[in-house]
């Protein structure tokens, strides 16, 4: 409630929650940046589709350095609702699964060319 009991007006997230605009104005700006990031909570099945990635991308000799992503909001606002999510260059390209190093691969090269 703010001032004279009023409510306070709060804007809904991607995720349907109540973010704070400056929550979700950083969760859009991660979003739209180059790279390669791994969604998720940190459990070993987001751990194991970096490595995996991270393999993939040293054998195409591209740099290796992955965003390991655990802020809800920020991988909300990539519309996944299921992890690991991997995302190349904005793009999520895989979710709800681990990636074996030949996918990660071929996911990559499809991005990038």
């Amino acid at each position: 409630m703010g001032l004279f009991g009023k409510k306070k007006e709060e804007k809904s997230c991607c995720c349907g929650s109540s973010c704070t605009p400056e929550a979700m104005a950083q969760a859009e700006t991660a979003k739209k940046s180059a790279g390669v990031k791994v969604l998720g909570s940190g459990c070993a099945k987001c751990h194991a589709l970096e490595d995996a990635t991270r393999k993939a991308l040293e054998e195409l000799g591209m740099d290796s350095t992955i965003d390991h992503v655990t802020d809800f909001a920020q991988i909300a606002a990539y519309g996944v609702m299921t992890t690991p999510a991997l995302v190349v260059d904005g793009k999520v390209v895989s979710y709800g699964k681990v990636l074996k190093k030949d996918e990660a691969k071929a996911l990559i090269q499809k991005i990038r060319g």
